[in-house]
């Protein structure tokens, strides 16, 4: 769990003046220990990113610290798009859950109802409900193979070859009794949704979500991010020499790791869930209700407690990363007070929800 942000001295040099001059987005006034805590943090951290601060629909603060491509020196804005990580399986569980909320889909039906071709014995077991909250007991067979062949990455497959390669092992447990971080889940759920809507998923997420909230910077993408037009690029390290890092990601794994997005955009998008633009309010109790209560996962994302202010509030909440990316979103499902954190330099997971913590601290002073 994220812990309390501490100022930390000494540790780091300060960075080099340009850091301060990268700081591309504007600076709002509602919060006002907002920019000194992200200042802070970005001088003695060397952290590349945006963060941004709001309560419900208001943006209260929102900058942005250093590069999106080192080479033409240019910079990060909260426009900037950013590779999402896992946060792409909360979005594609708000897709699918649409898909529920019009009747076209069952969370709890069978898969072998939309998948008949697919192996009877697992088939007859497995739910889209076991499926999005990994507890489906799918042994996890695609990172085993980007593991022996990283080239697997690369690979273009329709979703029935996708599934056999890769999805269709024996099941290591009961579903609905352990729980097993798999993106194998995922292949299985965009095979479903493709099949029972008759659309890419790219045109779901572009009409269910994009176009709804006039998402400017957000959509789905496979193989190389850098084709995003204004993409932060991704670094293992940028000093004292840029390190690139890119990992592709293959297009039936786009529900798992492709969706994209900017600062103010995963803002809006949260706003627009919770404030029912996306779904109904039984609908999105669903999506967060906690299906595997040890890993606080729901559908796609996650709900916890945790503390600001001397108050335990329920947060909707989940972190992605791929190669160099670090995305992490917050949004208190009692009073609507949201952060965003973004990074395209591979940077300390913890040290995030350090500064992800302080930043909401500080939004309630």
């Amino acid at each position: 769990m994220p812990h309390p942000w501490k100022h930390r001295s000494g540790r780091w040099r300060p960075v080099l003046a340009i850091l301060a001059a990268l700081a591309a987005s504007p600076v709002m006034a509602a919060c006002g220990d907002c920019a000194a805590i992200a200042h802070r943090f970005a001088t003695e951290q060397r952290f590349n990113g945006v963060v941004l601060v709001g309560r419900g629909s208001q943006v209260d603060y929102v900058e942005s610290f250093g590069t999106a491509d080192a080479s033409t020196q240019r910079v990060l804005t909260a426009d900037t798009p950013f590779e999402a990580g896992s946060i792409s399986k909360w979005i594609a569980a708000m897709v699918v859950m649409r898909l529920v909320q019009q009747g076209e889909l069952s969370l709890d039906e069978p898969i072998a109802t939309y998948l008949p071709e697919y192996r009877r014995d697992n088939g007859s077991r497995l739910t889209l409900r076991t499926l999005m909250s990994h507890g489906s007991g799918v042994p996890n067979d695609i990172d085993a193979a980007i593991k022996r062949d990283p080239s697997t990455r690369t690979l273009s497959l329709d979703n029935t070859e996708a599934v056999r390669r890769f999805a269709s092992g024996d099941l290591r447990f009961a579903p609905g009794t352990d729980w097993d971080y798999s993106h194998s889940n995922w292949l299985l759920v965009k095979a479903i949704v493709e099949k029972i809507s008759g659309q890419s998923y790219t045109t779901l997420v572009q009409g269910y979500l994009v176009q709804p909230l006039a998402l400017r910077h957000s959509g789905v993408y496979s193989g190389s991010s850098a084709a995003v037009p204004g993409m932060a690029l991704g670094y293992k390290q940028l000093m004292p020499q840029p390190e690139p890092l890119d990992k592709p990601i293959s297009n039936f794994m786009t529900l798992a790791g492709g969706f994209y997005t900017s600062a103010n955009d995963l803002f809006a998008l949260m706003d627009g869930l919770f404030a029912g633009k996306l779904l109904s309010p039984e609908t999105t109790r669903t999506l967060m209700t906690v299906e595997r209560p040890a890993q606080n996962y729901a559908l796609g994302g996650r709900t916890k407690t945790l503390p600001f202010a001397g108050k335990n509030h329920p947060v909707a909440w989940e972190y992605g990363s791929n190669g160099a990316y670090r995305v992490l979103v917050w949004r208190t499902l009692d009073d609507a007070h949201s952060v965003v954190v973004m990074n395209n330099t591979s940077f300390d997971h913890m040290k995030i929800g350090d500064l992800a913590t302080a930043l909401m601290e500080a939004s309630y002073r």
